[in-house]
């Protein structure tokens, strides 16, 4: 993980200096670092005695997120030129307005920062913070706290922490290069964070009803690839059935992972009639972010995931088929 320059920190400083009000923004479908980063971001608009709204299209499906949902808005108020001309856009967790789901309100023109950790960032300039190698956007932004106005609170420390560990899988998903990653953590411990308390909230208090849905995912689980690949599937009926509160993926990628031989596993969810949902997780060396991007996804090296046309019968195949180019 990288270190954000100072250069960076001072075009960062010059955004919200020069703007009078922000919309803080995050990807559709929000996790744990996607919460953690825009209310990160908050905190930084709070120091600067600047007004904010945090927009986000939700759903709030995660059990661990639900209670940040009241923080958050779909719709964009009225604003007329001159406030769209001192107010500034700031996105974070993904680089594309288009990622942030059906926002009611024009967000197009207004002036945007873009803070980004995931691989298939292409966005580049002055107003931008993507460093791929950070396995968290809010371990951005705590930088940018930490820099301009100092010393964590506990509040802001137990926020991050949140952040962090959902998207490192609670340090699971980490690398040998990850010595900043455990300094930063550090910081927010010695600030008042809780570890214990964070995992609790993340692995607690899920759906009697994510169990039974677990159950199907693994029973119609099959293996291609000689082995590598796992791929499962979840029908409209299944979610009609077991609903889609507080699912918990997170959990079948884990068990499929854990077997012997397998390096991918590849998820499809049929949202509605002709549109679906992937969810792609690998554990060393296969780039599911690339495979991702041919459905016009996105994501990290190994999780990567797609909203994207077509039905579960016909884009199994396809999707079987570019793993088993890589694999």
């Amino acid at each position: 993980m990288e270190i954000i320059s100072q250069e960076k920190i001072s075009s960062f400083k010059k955004f919200m200096e020069d703007h009078e009000s922000f919309i803080i923004a995050g990807h559709k479908e929000p996790d744990g670092d996607c919460i953690s980063s825009c209310m990160g971001l908050s905190y930084i608009a709070e120091f600067f005695h600047k007004p904010y709204i945090m927009i986000n299209a939700g759903p709030f499906k995660r059990s661990e997120i639900k209670k940040y949902a009241d923080l958050f808005t779909p719709t964009l108020p009225f604003i007329n030129q001159q406030e769209r001309k001192e107010c500034g856009l700031i996105i974070t967790d993904c680089s594309e307005i288009q990622r942030l789901g059906e926002i009611e309100g024009d967000l197009e023109e207004l002036d945007t920062f873009i803070i980004d950790h995931h691989k298939t960032a292409e966005v580049q300039g002055e107003n931008t913070i993507i460093d791929p190698t950070s396995p968290a956007a809010c371990l951005l932004v705590q930088q940018l706290i930490e820099a301009l106005s100092g010393k964590l609170t506990k509040e802001q420390a137990d926020t991050l922490f949140f952040g962090m560990a959902t998207d490192t899988g609670y340090f699971r998903f980490l690398t040998e290069n990850s010595k900043e990653v455990f300094l930063q953590t550090s910081r927010l411990v010695e600030a008042g964070a809780n570890p214990r308390a964070v995992y609790q909230d993340i692995t607690g208090g899920k759906p009697w009803s994510t169990r039974k849905l677990l159950g199907i995912m693994l029973e119609r689980a099959e293996r291609h690839a000689e082995g590598k690949l796992v791929v499962t599937y979840e029908t409209m009926e299944d979610t009609r059935k077991y609903g889609s509160e507080g699912r918990d993926s997170d959990s079948l990628y884990s068990l499929m992972l854990a077997v012997e031989g397998v390096e991918a596993v590849a998820f499809v969810r049929q949202d509605t009639e002709h549109t679906c949902t992937l969810g792609l997780r690998s554990r060393d060396k296969c780039d599911v972010s690339a495979i991702a991007a041919k459905f016009g996804g996105g994501g990290h090296k190994n999780a990567s995931g797609a909203s994207t046309e077509g039905r579960i019968e016909t884009l199994l195949p396809v999707l079987i088929k570019e793993f088993m180019k890589v694999l």
